[in-house]
Parts: C-alpha cells; structure tokens; sequence
C-alpha cells in the first residue's frame, strides 16, 4: 500500500474550475494504478476517474468532458483537473491507488472537499 494525501479542495461557483493533487509516498508510484472517487452526502462513494500505471485512463459517466485526469511520476502525482463544475459536484473527493498486478483500490486518501455553489 501507498500513503496518499490529496489537495485542492475548496468552494467555487458553479461553471468554475478546481484541480485536486494527490501526493503519493511509500510505493513505486509509476507502478500505481490512481484513481479519484467522490461522494456526496448521503450517497455512495461514485468513482470518477482513473490513470493507469500504463498510461492509459477512464472516467465515471458524470466526469466524462469536464474532468481530466494525468499524472506526473516525477512528483508521486496525480492530478484531477474539474471544469465546468456543478452544484451536484459537490463532494469530498478521494485519491486512491493500487499496484500494477493487482486489482482492487487498496489505498485511500483521507480525502479533499469541494464545495459548488449555484
């Protein structure tokens, strides 16, 4: 497992823009697997977006066009960048990981509030 510690979060308007770090530390991070979760409250924990230690990325059907999600190696990083954003985005929103050759979220970030306001 990885320690993972996300940034970012804060309240903006609706159609404003946000990007969430998550800083990655005790693993081989190019060979992570990173992902972003949110949940809302009283709602399920809903994922909205993945980049694989491939490369190779998805996202949740209420991400696809308006979040993007990259990585940087170099820094242990993984970014979220939201635009666009919605009242219903309002979430805390969480980083998580898991190693390349296995294949459940295993890691988890304490995670990073964002707040939309209408």
């Amino acid at each position: 497992q990885v320690q993972l510690v996300e940034s970012g979060g804060g309240s903006v308007q609706a159609g404003g823009s946000l990007r969430l770090s998550c800083v990655a530390s005790g693993g081989t991070f190019s060979s992570c697997n990173m992902g972003w979760f949110r949940q809302a409250p009283g709602k399920d924990r809903e994922f909205a977006a993945a980049i694989y230690w491939s490369g190779g990325s998805t996202y949740g059907e209420s991400s696809k066009g308006r979040f993007t999600i990259s990585r940087d190696n170099a820094k242990n990083t993984v970014y979220l960048q939201m635009n666009s954003l919605k009242p219903e985005d309002t979430a805390v929103y969480y980083c998580a990981a898991y190693m390349r050759g296995t294949s459940s979220w295993n890691s988890w970030g304490i995670g990073t509030l964002v707040t939309v306001s209408s």
